[in-house]
């Protein structure tokens, strides 16, 4: 029993944090810079900690750049408060990060440019062969190591990481939780210590200074992942300005609709 919970712990915080640190703060945000060396070996970490679920850079770069700028409004591609529930959220959220990874969908040219490309790699992520020879090898611990068969109910989480993680946070963030700023959407903080997602919970905080690098403002909150990318910078292997640090640096999400009520609730 515990080979199989600390194999789905062990996946779910590698993914989650691959997703906040890779995919959302560096990709959509830039909220640091890395070698091109560097990049690639967190892209293929990504790549190998998502399987199944691996999430284009760019797609989900546009995707989130799109939600800030139309958070909570009726553009936004993935808010619980223009859906008729979780699981429409989520066909939505779907359906067009498919569009924006394939070309399919032309996105507003200022959210394009920016996040990281590894055509090569991409291809192998994004191949149902691939995502398929993951989801079998993710069953393979169960098959050896589950005590019941009550323990394969988390396979399908497996399957599905990424998605699911994005999901949690677009719904719970949301809908969920305490405010500690007046925002132009509804976004909340869901846990003061976000464990479930490594920080991405912290949504309003995060909704109201889209830049810093620390999703925590307050003295009794913590986002872990902000402190093992302070790690990451004092081992050398990605950089923090000051600009960054401060979430000075340049955003590509500038809000579009100041028709949203401050503070809307």
């Amino acid at each position: 029993m515990a080979i199989v919970l600390s194999f789905f712990v062990g996946h779910w915080l590698l993914s989650v944090f691959m997703q906040t640190f890779f995919l959302h703060r560096y990709g959509a945000h830039r909220m640091f810079s890395m070698s091109p060396r560097a990049e690639r070996v967190f892209h293929f970490l990504t790549f190998l900690f998502q399987g199944s679920s691996y999430l284009n850079p760019r797609g989900y770069a546009i995707l989130h750049r799109e939600h800030h700028a139309y958070s909570d409004g009726p553009q936004d591609p993935h808010s619980p408060h223009s859906s008729k529930g979780f699981v429409d959220m989520n066909v939505k959220t779907a359906t067009r990060y498919a569009g924006l990874w394939s070309g399919a969908i032309e996105p507003e040219e200022r959210f394009t440019g920016g996040y990281p490309s590894w055509p090569a790699l991409e291809k192998v992520g994004d191949s149902w062969m691939t995502r398929l020879a993951f989801g079998a090898a993710y069953s393979i611990p169960y098959f050896i190591f589950a005590p019941h068969w009550a323990f394969f109910v988390l396979l399908p989480m497996h399957w599905f990481m990424g998605p699911l993680h994005g999901a949690i946070v677009n719904w719970c963030g949301h809908k969920y939780g305490y405010r500690n700023f007046s925002t132009r959407d509804k976004s909340r903080n869901s846990l003061p210590f976000d464990f479930v997602t490594m920080g991405e919970l912290f949504q309003n905080n995060h909704h109201r200074y889209g830049q810093a690098l620390n999703f925590a403002a307050r003295s009794w909150e913590f986002d872990p992942a902000y402190w093992v990318i302070r790690v990451f910078a004092d081992m050398g292997w990605v950089r923090i300005s000051k600009e960054q640090e401060m979430g000075l640096a340049e955003t590509y999400v500038e809000p579009a609709d100041a028709s949203l009520a401050e503070g809307a609730e």
